[in-house]
């Protein structure tokens, strides 16, 4: 009997315990269950949050998409009549010029570069007649005026000291400040690189591939519309590709100096690959047994690297199409940016292996000195300078010339 009563004492704990157990267990698929249900609310709650981010992102980016494109619509806008405005005033003043009773006689081309260089002259005149005045002793004094002329006139200083070093060893056989003016002319002249006899120059291929570039602003296409006026005048076919396909109204200001110049054009619509421009350009030229074809190119800032990639591979391209194009790479610089204009060159020569150079603007605040320092660091020809607005103030770059003009 008491044996009985352990046992059913000991089952009834055991009973107990057994629920007490299966409790827990129900109060832990509970908790985990309630943990569950919490940790897919908080993964639903981030879902819907970054839903609602990625909505509102999608919402601004199309707003800024839509803003640009308008802006861009305008600019657009803008230039195109800008452009026929400036179209018009030039052709009201040709047909002024032609209807005169009397064709005046033509400048020569040392007149229209005096002319165009007077404010830079003058910049640069205004010290330099001052220290070579007759009566002034040649010492230590004057050479060191000089080196500081110089360097203002944005010589540049290393360019500036090697020079006056050179000048100084001639001290001893300089008694008058115009003999030293005229070692001054001696010494800038040395600066630009010596072009090669007309009779010592390899015949040009044909179509002679020219891929014009340099940074927005420099009047590039500017100077590139001049040069296919220039070619047209020599008898020369020439073809235009307007591989600048970023820029709003880039095209169309092609356009109008192809037209202007007599040159034919090939295009594609805004926002074309500039390389498949370049491309058709090269084809439509030899296939028309055209002489030129001038390549527009994109010109943002310099220190974008994707423009130079882009740069790169019209390049590439165009040597493929045709072994040795592009047969020059002009680089068109704005001389009023100064010393800015050479880190500008180094950039494009790095990227494309510049091969020529041009620099507008010298008949504004440039000063003349940036032309000798352009040619002296970057070991380049300057082919062109523009001093004015009109066709022919485009002029091929005659070193003596223009530093006579500078001085005289």
């Amino acid at each position: 009997m008491v044996f009985n009563f352990f046992k059913r004492k000991t089952k009834e704990q055991e009973t107990r315990k057994e629920q007490e157990r299966l409790k827990e267990q129900e109060n832990l698929r509970e908790q985990e269950r309630l943990e569950k249900e919490a940790k897919k609310r908080k993964e639903q709650e981030r879902l819907i949050e970054e839903s609602r981010l990625r909505e509102e992102a999608r919402l601004k980016e199309l707003a800024r998409i839509k803003e640009e494109e308008e802006r861009s619509a305008l600019e657009q806008h803008k230039e195109q009549e800008r452009l026929k405005e400036e179209a018009r005033l030039k052709e009201e003043d040709r047909s002024k010029e032609n209807k005169s009773s009397q064709t005046p006689q033509r400048k020569s081309l040392f007149s229209r570069l005096k002319s165009g260089l007077t404010k830079t002259r003058d910049v640069l005149n205004t010290d330099i007649n001052d220290l070579f005045r007759s009566s002034r002793r040649i010492d230590d004094d004057l050479f060191d005026e000089l080196e500081e002329v110089l360097i203002t006139a944005d010589l540049g200083i290393d360019i500036t000291m090697e020079m006056m070093d050179r000048i100084r060893k001639q001290a001893g056989r300089l008694s008058t400040a115009d003999q030293l003016k005229a070692v001054l002319k001696k010494e800038l002249i040395a600066l630009f690189p010596q072009p090669l006899p007309t009779d010592a120059a390899p015949a040009l291929p044909r179509p002679h591939v020219i891929m014009v570039v340099g940074v927005n602003g420099t009047g590039k296409t500017t100077t590139l519309g001049k040069l296919a006026a220039r070619f047209t005048r020599e008898n020369k076919r020439v073809l235009i590709a307007a591989a600048d396909t970023f820029r709003a109204a880039a095209i169309e200001q092609v356009e109008i100096w192809a037209d202007r110049a007599g040159a034919s054009i090939v295009r594609h619509k805004q926002g074309a690959d500039p390389a498949a421009v370049a491309y058709d350009g090269v084809e439509a030229a030899m296939a028309r047994g055209v002489d030129v074809l001038l390549i527009d190119t994109a010109g943002r800032l310099h220190t974008q690297k994707n423009l130079m990639e882009e740069l790169k591979k019209i390049k590439r391209t165009v040597e493929k199409k045709m072994p040795g194009a592009p047969h020059e790479v002009l680089m068109v610089l704005d001389a009023t940016t100064g010393q800015n204009a050479i880190s500008q060159a180094k950039m494009f020569h790095q990227a494309v292996t510049l091969t020529q150079l041009a620099l507008t603007k010298l008949d504004g605040t440039a000063k003349g000195g940036i032309v000798a320092a352009v040619a002296g660091t970057m070991h380049l020809p300057i082919r062109y300078v523009g001093v004015g607005e009109s066709m022919d103030d485009l002029q091929a770059f005659d070193a003596t010339r223009f530093v006579n003009a500078l001085f005289d």
